[in-house]
């Protein structure tokens, strides 16, 4: 709209300024080489403008002839750039889908059209379509030229970051990270590798401050920073616990601040709690947690708060646990374990015949078939409780990507993801030997035992499931060894190999 407004205001100011000349005509005398011209003023006012126009037409032609080879070359270099970038293109769609000829081909005609020194995505293509060939000697070697680019420098890292992955070499893996993390902090996926990298390695502290920046630079949502955060410190405090107690409770105490529903960080807090002497605010934060959430890990802190205890002491503590949630199971479970080492036999029997009432699973028939051995019961009677325990649901254990632990951990050790264990059951696969009914929740993974020990085919000697208030260790029959999920995964003994697979950048 202004430009129309403008266009008018121009031919108006022309047709006003010839009109004024028109109304005040006036004479032009030109004399040259003895000869003179005479005219009318508008008329030479005309002359001068075509004159002027003409300047401009001759210069405009004459530039454009000087400029014609110019333009006739770039014709050929835009055509010839076209062409590479189509190329570029549908080798790029080619390795997505994962064709290898048609990528492999587009790559060729992208490197003869453009040229890796013009268009550095050649060489991702070329690294990309090794990938799909299963050539990762060529890729990797692409990823280290592109690495000294610094155009190309953190697209090469997180190729090299995959590839080490793939591999299994954690640190290299770990390495190429931190490089990445170093040119550019804010990339969520090199931030996120180092702080798992770090937690991995038991660098806790340095894996805090990873997480720290990550908040700041708003890369993480507040809540999981939160609870990675708590997940951290209690690793942190258990590691710490035995040689700085101090530390121990610092770091524990704000980590069930940060997640009350931790129930690692209650027990951690409590136990450094108590080695500092202060039972009162250590039972505080087992009772708080255990009326929120029964759990067998809070039962054992609790009961066994004070080691000079008298197992009747161990009772009196275990039924105050039962005054908080008298309904639960846990609360049942853990009166009967305490009633069993307490040798009250009639208690234990009939808080694990409550307990059954309420959920039946392995370890309260195990936890029957002590009872029974401790009142003197027949070998068939304690045979029939295992019996059922065989063919009984499992306990409820600490689980993450397929694998089952003895004791919780910051880490998953499969995948190295942090907060991966959660408290539920590992059900048994489907059609096992004495599984009843029982669908597989769980992928089958790679199950070591707690001190890293390779396990065997044979049946192990099976600990009784529960708090672990005694009891002893149970022969498991042969037949249970198929309905097992595997070996168990201990803190110290997780394989940390990484799942084979490809490379994908986009």
């Amino acid at each position: 709209m202004l430009r129309i407004l403008a266009f008018f205001l121009i031919v108006l100011v022309f047709a006003l300024g010839f009109s004024w000349l028109a109304d005040n005509p006036g004479s032009v005398q030109l004399t040259f080489l003895g000869s003179e011209v005479g005219t009318s003023f508008m008329v030479f006012v005309i002359l001068q403008l075509l004159l002027v126009a003409a300047a401009v037409l001759g210069f405009w032609l004459l530039r454009g002839l000087f400029k014609t080879p110019g333009r006739i070359g770039g014709f050929f270099r835009t055509r010839r750039r076209d062409k590479g970038y189509q190329a570029l293109s549908t080798g790029i769609l080619a390795a997505g889908a994962g064709d290898a000829v048609l990528a492999r081909r587009m790559t060729r005609k992208a490197d003869k059209f453009l040229g890796v020194r013009r268009e550095p995505l050649v060489r991702f293509l070329d690294a990309q379509t090794a990938m799909i060939e299963g050539d990762h000697g060529r890729a990797r070697s692409v990823f280290e030229s592109m690495e000294r680019d610094p155009q190309t420098r953190l697209l090469a890292l997180r190729g090299l970051y995959l590839e080490a992955e793939r591999l299994g070499d954690d640190t290299a893996a770990r390495a190429y990270a931190e490089q990445a993390a170093r040119i550019a902090p804010h990339v969520p996926w090199a931030g996120g590798a180092v702080l798992e990298s770090k937690a991995m390695a038991g660098d806790y502290r340095g894996a805090l401050d990873i997480l720290e920046a990550q908040r700041s630079n708003r890369l993480i949502d507040a809540a999981e920073s939160k609870r990675l955060r708590a997940v951290l410190l209690t690793a942190q405090a258990i590691e710490v616990s035995d040689r700085d107690p101090e530390a121990a409770r610092t770091a524990a105490v704000e980590a069930h601040k940060l997640a009350p529903d931790l129930t690692p960080a209650a027990v951690a807090a409590s136990r450094a709690l108590f080695r500092l002497g202060d039972l009162k605010r250590g039972s505080k934060i087992l009772e708080a947690a255990w009326t929120a959430e029964p759990h067998p890990d809070l039962a054992v802190a609790y009961v066994h708060a004070r080691p000079g205890d008298s197992v009747a002491d161990r009772l009196r503590r275990a039924r105050r646990l039962q005054e908080l949630r008298p309904s639960h199971v846990e609360s049942h479970i853990a009166v009967a374990h305490a009633a069993l080492d307490a040798k009250n036999v009639p208690l234990a029997r009939a808080e694990a015949e409550a307990a059954l009432k309420l959920e039946q699973r392995e370890g309260l028939y195990l936890l029957m078939a002590d009872i029974e051995e401790a009142e003197g019961g027949t070998e068939g009677r304690v045979r029939e409780w295992l019996g059922r325990a065989i063919r009984a649901p499992r306990d409820p254990a600490w689980t993450a990507d397929g694998t089952v632990a003895e004791v919780w951990s910051p880490i998953s050790p499969v995948t190295g993801r942090i907060d991966a264990f959660r408290w539920k059951v590992p059900t048994q696969r489907l059609g096992a030997p004495g599984a009843g009914t029982a669908i597989e929740a769980e992928p089958a993974g790679p199950v070591l035992g707690s001190l890293g020990v390779e396990p065997s085919h044979a049946a192990p000697e099976r600990p009784v499931p529960g708090p672990g208030f005694g009891g002893g260790a149970i022969p498991a029959p042969a037949s249970d060894a198929a309905a097992e999920d595997g070996p168990h995964v201990g803190v110290n003994g997780a394989s940390t190999a990484k799942p084979e697979g490809g490379l994908r950048l986009f």
